[in-house]
């Protein structure tokens, strides 16, 4: 059977297993005071071009999230986000079990508007009885979003205007952080992010790394004290060096951007082949993620021979599937998808 049904299944990149092994029985400092974490700091403090900023390398997305929300909001306060987004979804409330509302917000493509929140903000301010309710303190993104679209610069810098004018923290997730700026066709990049978000952290989880997620607080005045909040809640790792060593790999000698790029051109090309065989796509493919709409029998075909993600049931008897393509997918499990789909919507 071919997994296409996510983008983490496999194990890790050769050039981070490589830098495994070789530093596997050297002796560092622990808990991500060592010199590969300083290394890869510095190495991402400089691609972002902002040279003040602390990186904070954590385990796991679900993990990252909720130990820089709970970290940066008030007891009070909680965390607008899209209706699809992760920390609404597939986190198990572990945002809420901190004691913060997930505050969700309808949208037809995974991406908050400028003009939403401002709607949101203002109703709060304009409420009478405010201090009954909880008070939005930040805005959380995912980019990519759940469904696979790209906000762009002009979109995200709107986004950010209205935070620094409402007093709004502007978080940003990036567990297909790497897929996202390959696809990237308004100039986003590291800089950009650095420069309009108050925090955010680049994948390595789903991009080619074992484990592992960093997060960059572009001013460190920000969350001065977010180390006590990582080992409270469990992120510090004894062994912080992995976490150091993976990321020195996959940003070195630009490995990540490197195995970004082939899988969105991967599923660029897939879905070429996809929209000429009348195949429709409920979002327009950008990153590594595709949904195309079949029938239920051609799901059913397709299943025999490929692992997918069902996403939602639609009128007439049709569905949306999701299939991703990542780092280590292969031009021959490509091909041999390919051959399958071809077959499943005959």
């Amino acid at each position: 059977m071919l997994r296409f049904d996510n983008d983490y299944t496999q194990g890790a990149c050769q050039e981070v297993l490589d830098a495994l092994v070789r530093t596997n029985w050297e002796q560092t400092g622990g808990y991500g005071k060592d010199e590969y974490c300083r290394q890869a700091e510095e190495r991402i403090r400089s691609l972002c071009q902002a040279p003040e900023a602390r990186v904070h390398f954590l385990t796991g997305g679900t993990q990252t999230n909720l130990t820089l929300i709970a970290a940066a909001l008030r007891p009070h306060q909680g965390v607008l986000c899209a209706d699809s987004g992760h920390i609404q979804t597939h986190e198990t409330g572990a945002v809420e079990a901190t004691g913060h509302r997930v505050m969700a917000l309808a949208t037809p493509d995974g991406k908050l508007r400028a003009s939403q929140l401002e709607e949101v903000v203002r109703a709060h301010a304009e409420d009478t009885n405010r201090e009954h309710c909880v008070q939005p303190g930040m805005v959380y993104l995912s980019y990519p979003t759940e469904n696979g679209t790209l906000y762009e610069k002009q979109e995200l810098e709107a986004i950010s205007a209205l935070c620094r004018r409402e007093g709004l923290l502007l978080y940003l997730d990036g567990a297909r952080l790497g897929y996202g700026l390959a696809a990237a066709r308004d100039g986003m990049d590291l800089p950009s992010l650095a420069r309009l978000c108050d925090a955010f952290y680049i994948g390595g989880t789903k991009q080619g790394a074992l484990f592992g997620e960093a997060l960059v607080v572009p001013d460190p005045a920000l969350l001065p004290e977010l180390r006590y909040h990582m080992k409270q809640r469990g992120a510090m790792l004894a062994k912080g060096r992995l976490l150091g060593v993976q990321f020195l790999a996959l940003l070195e000698d630009g490995a990540y951007f490197r195995l970004s790029r082939k899988a969105v051109d991967q599923a660029h090309a897939l879905a070429q082949g996809l929209q000429a065989a009348g195949v429709e796509l409920l979002y327009p493919q950008q990153t590594n993620q595709l949904f195309p709409i079949l029938t239920r029998a051609q799901a059913d075909r397709l299943a025999q021979g490929v692992v997918f993600s069902p996403w939602s049931a639609l009128p007439g008897g049709r569905e949306a599937i999701r299939l991703c393509t990542s780092w280590a997918t292969t031009d021959q499990q490509m091909q041999e998808l390919e051959r399958l789909l071809r077959q499943a919507i005959a």
